[in-house]
């Protein structure tokens, strides 16, 4: 049996529904996040799971905690899996970004992995702590199916960084909405993409919910 990561973006918050950047705010889930939760944990506890392993911001935290209430397993909390730090840009919506700064806004847009939103984290950095945590799983399991519930843009560049795409490219190549399911298999071959962002346990009204 070969090792199987899930990853798992957190529910519906404030910010993801306004469309607004939000990496180191401590939001909280709205209430169709929980109804988010409650549907992964439905649909995803027949899972033999060996592991699960959160970001410790509340939003994630919140999305894991019907499945581990379920399976009676406690997360693994790792600031490696946080979201990135946006800097002077939290809180704020794209459009306001662009015109508040609208320079370091155009060399993000163009490249993100060396330019940094004003006063955050470049992607590069995102993924070289984010692929700690990952290191860490595979070197204590070498099978089985671990959890791994994060964020947009961190689980975007944990993928392109697996999959060989260019970490700048993570916006433009990967969808991720809130509460989507990404599957990897670490195959003899190397990780192998299984399932990009699916929702189907979501009811109908929270998949066509607008600004995930």
């Amino acid at each position: 049996m070969s090792l199987t990561l899930y990853f798992l973006r957190h529910g519906q918050t404030e910010c993801s529904r306004n469309n607004s950047f939000c990496g180191s705010i401590d939001s909280e889930l709205t209430p169709e996040g929980l109804d988010m939760a409650k549907a992964f944990a439905d649909a995803y506890s027949y899972i033999p799971w060996t592991k699960i392993f959160c970001s410790p911001m509340r939003r994630t935290v919140l999305t894991a905690k019907p499945l581990c209430a379920a399976i009676g397993m406690e997360p693994q909390l790792r600031d490696g899996l946080k979201e990135i730090n946006y800097g002077k840009w939290e809180g704020k919506t794209p459009e306001i970004i662009s015109r508040e700064y609208h320079d370091d806004y155009v060399r993000w847009s163009a490249d993100p992995a060396w330019n940094a939103p004003t006063s955050g984290e470049m992607a590069v950095t995102i993924a070289s702590r984010a692929l700690q945590v990952i290191e860490e799983i595979k070197q204590n399991y070498t099978s089985g199916n671990v959890l791994v519930v994060s964020h947009k843009a961190t689980i975007r560049i944990i993928l392109c960084s697996l999959l060989g795409i260019d970490v700048g490219r993570f916006r433009f190549r990967l969808e991720c909405p809130v509460a989507s399911v990404s599957i990897v298999e670490f195959t003899s071959h190397g990780p192998l993409l299984k399932v990009l962002a699916d929702r189907s346990h979501l009811d109908e009204q929270l998949r066509n919910l607008p600004g995930t």
